[in-house]
């Protein structure tokens, strides 16, 4: 009877402990998917730019900034340094930067490229597209792709192009209508050797220096005048120091937004794509920007008692005939396909 009892208790314990491991394990709460989304720092990218936080350079590299994070979900956080905060005042040296992966973008002109290669002048070529409808057909057609080509090849991608727009004249000495009043006058211009070229031809004093430097050279009257598109002059406030502006569409400057190739090669395809998108949709509103504020930029120029020449074709002709030898050096340096691509 024992023995039959203990067989029993031994029969209702094994069958307990064959219940108990086949019971399932008690479910962990799921980790919670927007939980590590909001854990998951954004990758910061850091952009260089030239002008001021007044300019439509800034507000169009904020636009970019702002679509870039809403369309990748805050993955990328790019930060905008105006002023020419990550190169110490100095443009060429940004885009030595942005060529070595120590600037991941950039927003700077055609003129400070030129520097790295002449070709990229072309742009800039006196009176070589004379207004803005020219200007949109060669930017976003053949032109803007050999610009790209040539970005490539010095290791940036070129993601999209706005524009500083027509170059003017700003002087503290006399109203410029001809040639011979602009003669000897010391004008400050960018680094370009084009423009030393040009200047040099119309028998001025040309001087080089970094922007940083221009306001306080302009004021104390060491250097006479300096050139310029309107919404630079304005937002570097060039026309409280400076009593004539001359309208004369001498040059056309585009600003490029550039990517260090190492870096957008590191992004996936989608990314990519929202990147040059971005890129397109900000700058064209930057350019629109731009445009709209020239007229009030003149008006501004008006009121504070700026004197404004605004040159007829008749007087632009003849400073173009005295700048034609421009043309003969530059078309060899520069290639007439790529020449042909703008004209």
């Amino acid at each position: 009877m024992r023995k039959r009892t203990i067989k029993i208790l031994s029969l209702i314990l094994s069958l307990i402990i064959i219940l108990t491991g086949c019971a399932k394990p008690a479910e962990q709460p799921a980790a919670s998917s927007s939980g590590d989304a909001k854990a998951e720092k954004p990758i910061e990218l850091k952009m260089g730019i030239t002008s001021s936080e007044t300019s439509s350079w800034y507000q169009g590299a904020l636009k970019f900034a702002e679509l870039v994070k809403e369309r990748t979900n805050g993955k990328y956080d790019i930060k905008v340094y105006p002023n020419e905060q990550l190169s110490g005042g100095n443009q060429a040296k940004s885009i030595e930067l942005l060529k070595a992966g120590a600037m991941d973008l950039s927003l700077h002109s055609n003129i400070i490229y030129s520097v790295m290669d002449e070709k990229f002048s072309v742009v800039s070529l006196p009176w070589l597209m004379p207004d803005n409808e020219t200007v949109d057909e060669k930017i976003h057609g053949e032109g803007g792709e050999a610009l790209k080509k040539l970005l490539l090849n010095n290791g940036i991608v070129g993601l999209g192009f706005g524009e500083n727009g027509f170059r003017q004249l700003t002087n503290s000495k006399k109203e410029v209508r001809t040639p011979e009043d602009i003669k000897n006058m010391k004008i400050r211009i960018p680094g370009m050797k084009m423009y030393i070229s040009l200047f040099t031809a119309l028998e001025t004093d040309p001087i080089t220096m970094n922007w940083s430097e221009v306001f306080t050279a302009l004021q104390q009257k060491t250097v006479d005048g300096h050139e310029n598109p309107l919404d630079t002059i304005q937002s570097a406030k060039i026309h409280e120091i400076q009593d004539y502006l001359t309208i004369w569409n001498y040059s056309y400057d585009t600003i490029i937004l550039g990517m260090n190739k190492a870096k957008f090669d590191s992004l996936d395809a989608e990314t990519q794509k929202i990147f040059q998108e971005s890129a397109v949709e900000a700058m064209a509103y930057q350019v629109k920007l731009n445009r709209e504020l020239e007229a009030k930029h003149l008006e501004n120029f008006k009121q504070i008692g700026m004197k404004i020449t605004v040159l007829t074709p008749e007087e632009i002709a003849a400073f173009r005939e005295k700048v034609q030898s421009v043309y003969d050096e530059y078309e060899e340096k520069i290639g007439k396909e790529l020449l042909d691509a703008f004209r």
